[in-house]
């Protein structure tokens, strides 16, 4: 018993640290994140009104798509918002997609996150107290089982405590989300049906809700609730943004459901832009380059504006080892979606690829450059560190090395780096980025959360 009650309390602070985590946490934790821009940029139109409506500050390089099957989505310090694969997947419509991220819109608007580290906190020092007070039980009595004794009681008090605190907080989202969608003129009725998905899910996998050990409100009580709220809602179920989501799902499920799946869920009769989308990816999946190619260009013809169709087969050019090829289709893809930091670095990493000439390099590194303006990704500062040192600046080159280590959190290797560029560098502003980011590695390791 003592050994459950204690994994139940380290999983209970593992899901609340994780809330509660930053965003190179999140990269440096086994949290699997996809990069797409057309993905990111359809949840940016679905969370960009809940936020204005819950006058929470929005930048659309904070949401993040993480590749988890199951049906969920959170937030975490800094307005960051994660969706999982599943989530986007499971989507009837856009409407039950704003639902649960007008729930996870709540929490932000409610300031939880921050109150959950106050609590957390609290938790720890009850925890502290308790082990104070089982020596003291023990030398007092002489007894292991005293001790034992005052330590289980601290630890069930502080875990119902903290429980039922988290469970107020779901409800307090809940009742979040409905104003959010009726400021927005958005229907209820979806969050209502994606709540009767989650307990289809519960059921299938066999998980009962308890009522003593739980995070949420049971799910009949939120749909309940919901079911309630959606007799004065009245804004209709449809959007305008649907057609875009069934696009995303079938790129989503091309390249992450199994392929016998995807088979049997895009047939070949369907002759829809989604089916021919999914079909394609499951070409270049299996192999048929020419079929995937083909299918793509057919995909271009009937959308000769969509960036994303230009962005798919420059990567199918790219990963077919057709390097050259894929830069035209990137360059149209930026074309036609300038400053979006991913068909940025794509394009700078074709480039990378097939040529060291000087101008390209300038290119490259000017590509990147503004990528890394809007988003500090990793990859980016990787192939930054390979540009500069075509380009022979070996200082700015170990920067970006350092950089790109820091992402990951390696931190001993970029401190390294930064020495060495320290050592190289006769750049005034590049010796300032140097002891910033020495400064922010310094105060990341005192920090002791990596």
């Amino acid at each position: 018993m003592v050994a459950k009650v204690n994994r139940l309390i380290a999983f209970v602070l593992f899901c609340l640290v994780g809330m509660a985590c930053d965003i190179k946490q999140a990269v440096a934790s086994d949290i699997a994140l996809i990069s797409d821009a057309e993905t990111q940029n359809y949840l940016a139109e679905v969370v960009r009104p809940l936020f204005r409506a819950a006058g929470v500050p929005f930048n659309a390089n904070n949401i993040f798509i993480v590749n988890d099957n199951s049906l969920n989505a959170f937030v975490s310090d800094g307005n960051y918002m994660f969706v999982n694969t599943g989530t986007i997947l499971n989507a009837e419509n856009t409407n039950e997609l704003a639902g649960i991220l007008a729930h996870e819109t709540g929490h932000i608007m409610g300031g939880h996150i921050v109150r959950q580290k106050i609590k957390l906190e609290n938790m720890q020092y009850v925890m502290l107290g308790s082990v104070l007070a089982a020596g003291a039980a023990a030398v007092s009595t002489g007894r292991g089982d005293a001790a034992m004794a005052v330590i289980l009681g601290a630890q069930s008090s502080a875990l119902n405590s903290i429980l039922h605190y988290q469970v107020q907080e779901e409800r307090s989202a809940d009742e979040s989300a409905v104003k959010l969608l009726n400021k927005t003129q958005q229907s209820t009725q979806g969050l209502k049906n994606f709540m009767r998905k989650i307990k289809k899910q519960y059921a299938l996998s066999g998980v009962e809700e308890n009522s003593y050990f739980r995070t949420h409100p049971l799910t009949a009580e939120r749909i309940s609730h919901f079911e309630e709220s959606s007799k004065s809602n009245h804004y209709p179920l449809q959007s305008p943004l649907d057609g875009k989501l069934k696009l995303i799902q079938a790129k989503l499920a091309g390249f992450l459901w199994d392929e016998n799946k995807v088979h049997r869920l895009y047939q070949t009769k369907d002759g829809s832009t989604a089916g021919q989308y999914a079909r394609s990816i499951l070409n270049f999946r299996e192999g048929k380059i020419n079929e995937a190619l083909s299918s793509v260009d057919s995909l271009i013809k009937s959308q000769p504006q969509n960036p994303y169709f230009y962005e798919l087969k420059g990567q199918f050019l790219f990963e077919s080892g057709k390097v050259n090829e894929s830069i035209s289709a990137y360059e149209q893809s930026l074309k036609l979606l300038p400053n979006n930091h991913i068909l940025q670095a794509s394009l700078a990493h074709a480039l990378l690829e097939s040529s060291s000439a000087k101008q390209d390099v300038h290119r490259i590194i000017n590509l990147l450059q503004q990528s890394l303006i809007s988003y500090k990704d990793a990859f980016s500062w990787q192939l930054l560190a390979r540009a500069y040192d075509l380009n022979n600046d070996t200082a700015s080159s170990l920067y970006a090395a350092a950089e790109y280590n820091y992402a990951i959190s390696n931190f001993e290797t970029a401190n390294v780096h930064l020495d060495n560029a320290a050592k190289k560098s006769k750049n005034k502003a590049l010796n300032l980025k140097i002891a910033d980011l020495k400064e922010r590695i310094k105060a990341d390791m005192k920090d002791g959360s990596y």
